[in-house]
C-alpha cells in the first residue's frame, strides 16, 4: 500500500464527508482504493486527527487476544476492529485470527526477526585420564600450576581486590613470567595479549600527572588546606598552567587532599526596623567602584577562657579589609580607633555608605558624629537579621574556618599576630573566584590600572 501523509488523508476524508460526492468518486479522484478510504474514515471517526498520523507499534500477545475477543463478541468486522483499536495494518487482524486458530495464544507471541541462532552443541564429556595422552595431561598440569601461582600472587599484592583490574593483572603476570609461559598466565588472568602489552607500556611510561600533582600539593600546603579544587584550578591558571577543574578534582582525590573549610550557614532572626538609621544597603552587596560601600561588625574569639574581639571594615567592591582593630574588651574605642584607620584610606571626594548591625557601638553619638564629620552615610541592618550584613558575616565565617579552627593558640598575643598575618594573606594572596581568580588587592590594582 502506498504511503500517504497526514494532510493528504485529512483532505480525502473532508472530501468524503461532503454530501454531494460518494466515496467511489473520491477514490477515483485521488487514486486511492475505496477500502483504504473506508478504513481512514472509520479510524478518523474513532480517534480524530491523531488516528491519521504515522504509528509504529509493537503488539503483545495479550493485546492481540483482546482485539480478537472484542471482534468476536460484538460481531465487528476486521475494519471496525482495526478502527476501534487504532491498528493501521489492514491485514494484521486476519493474520492474528489465523495464528490463534492454528496455535492458540502462544502463536500470537511476536516472532524474533532475522536469522535463527545456531544451536550450540552440548560440550562433550571429558575423557577419562587413561584415554588422554601424556602430552595433554602435562599441558593441563602446567596450566593448573600457572593458575595457582597467579591466584597466590594476586592475593599477596592486594588481598581485597585479588587482581581485578587490568593494570594489576598485568603486574602479576609480569612478575611470574620467569616461572611460567606467558600464554598460560594470560589464560589464568583472563587477560588478552594486547591488553597486557598496553598496560606494560603504560607502567613504563610513568605518571604523566606527576608534575601537576606536585604543583597541586604545593598550592594546597601553601594555603594550609583552605583551597578546594576550584581555587587550586584558578591558582594554576593564574600561574600559566591550563588545566581542567575536573582533572584537578580527580588528582586531589587520588592524593587524599580536600578543603578543610566547613560549609558556611546563616541563621537569621526577623525583627522590627531600627530607629537610628535606615537599611539603605538593602542587601545590595555589589559596588561599582572602591570606597563606595563599606560594611563593618565585631566578632569574638576565645582562647583558654580569655576573649579577643576583632572589628574590621570591608570594602564591598572587592571584599578587601580596609582597616581593623583588635582588643580584649568590646569597648567603644575598639570601633572608634578602627574607624580612624579606615578614614585615612579615603580621598577627600570619597563618601562611602557604611553599613553595620544595630550594635550599641554603632548607635553611640561619638561614632555617629565621626561619620557625620566625614560625610559618611550610615546604614543599619534590621533588628536581629544577620542576613542584612551577610557580606561581613561571610568574612567572619571564612576567617574562623580557614584560620582560627585549624590552629591551636596558647595566648591572645599569639592569636593577634596570627590575625595580622591572615588578614594580610586574605587581602594580598587569597584568590576569590568572584574576582576573576584574583586576590582583593590584585583586583583593585588591576581595575585602577585599566581605568
Amino acid at each position: 500500500m502506498a504511503k500517504y501523509d497526514e494532510s493528504f488523508k485529512l483532505r480525502v476524508i473532508q472530501q468524503c464527508l461532503r454530501e454531494d460526492i460518494s466515496q467511489g468518486e473520491v477514490a477515483r479522484q485521488y487514486g486511492v482504493d475505496v477500502s483504504t478510504i473506508r478504513q481512514w474514515l472509520a479510524t478518523y471517526r474513532q480517534h480524530g486527527v491523531s488516528g491519521l498520523r504515522k504509528k509504529y507499534s509493537h503488539h503483545s500477545a495479550a493485546f492481540k487476544r483482546e482485539v480478537l475477543e472484542r471482534m468476536w463478541r460484538d460481531g465487528l468486522s476486521q475494519r471496525q476492529a482495526a478502527a476501534l483499536f487504532d491498528i493501521r495494518e489492514r491485514s494484521a487482524i486476519g493474520r492474528w485470527e489465523r495464528q490463534y486458530h492454528s496455535g492458540g495464544l502462544t502463536a500470537l507471541e511476536p516472532q524474533r526477526k532475522g536469522r535463527r541462532p545456531m544451536s550450540k552443541k552440548p560440550p562433550s564429556p571429558p575423557l577419562p585420564d587413561k584415554e588422554r595422552s601424556q602430552e595433554a595431561l602435562l599441558k593441563e598440569l602446567a596450566y593448573l600450576r600457572a593458575e595457582n601461582a597467579y591466584l597466590k600472587k594476586a592475593r599477596c599484592l592486594d588481598p581485597g581486590r585479588a587482581g581485578r583490574g587490568a593494570r594489576q593483572k598485568a603486574q602479576v603476570v609480569q612478575g611470574l613470567r620467569h616461572e611460567h609461559t606467558l600464554a598460560l598466565l594470560l589464560r589464568a588472568a583472563g587477560l588478552s595479549r594486547s591488553t597486557f602489552y598496553y598496560q606494560r607500556k603504560a607502567q613504563n611510561t610513568g605518571d604523566k600527572y606527576a608534575a601537576l600533582k606536585t604543583r597541586i600539593r604545593q598550592i594546597y600546603d601553601h594555603h594550609r588546606g583552605r583551597y578546594g579544587y576550584r581555587r587550586i584550578t584558578a591558582a594554576l591558571k593564574q600561574a600559566g598552567e591550563t588545566v581542567n577543574h575536573k582533572t584537578v578534582q580527580r588528582l586531589m582525590k587520588s592524593l587524599g587532599l580536600r578543603s578543610l573549610v566547613r560549609r558556611k550557614r546563616y541563621r537569621s532572626y526577623r525583627g522590627s526596623a531600627g530607629r537610628i538609621a535606615p537599611n539603605l544597603l538593602d542587601r545590595q552587596f555589589q559596588a561599582q567602584r572602591p570606597n563606595q560601600k563599606w560594611v563593618t561588625d565585631i566578632t569574638e574569639f576565645s582562647v583558654n577562657g580569655q576573649k579577643l574581639y576583632l572589628s574590621p571594615v570591608m570594602d564591598l567592591y572587592n571584599g578587601e579589609i580596609v582597616a581593623y582593630q583588635t582588643g580584649k574588651r568590646p569597648v567603644l574605642s575598639l570601633v572608634i580607633d578602627m574607624m580612624h584607620k579606615a578614614l585615612t584610606r579615603l580621598e577627600p571626594a570619597d563618601k562611602p555608605q557604611l553599613h553595620s548591625d544595630q550594635g550599641w557601638h554603632y548607635q553611640h553619638p561619638a561614632y555617629r558624629r565621626l561619620l557625620k564629620e566625614r560625610s559618611l552615610i550610615q546604614s543599619m541592618s534590621r533588628k536581629g537579621n544577620c542576613l542584612d550584613n551577610a557580606a561581613m558575616e561571610s568574612f567572619f565565617g571564612t576567617l574562623k574556618a580557614e584560620y582560627f579552627y585549624l590552629n591551636r593558640f596558647e595566648t591572645l598575643e599569639q592569636l593577634q599576630r596570627g590575625l595580622d598575618h591572615y588578614i594580610h594573606y586574605y587581602n594580598h594572596e587569597r584568590i576569590k573566584l568572584t574576582l576573576k581568580g584574583l586576590s582583593p588587592v590584585q583586583y583593585r590594582t588591576q581595575a585602577l590600572g585599566a581605568s
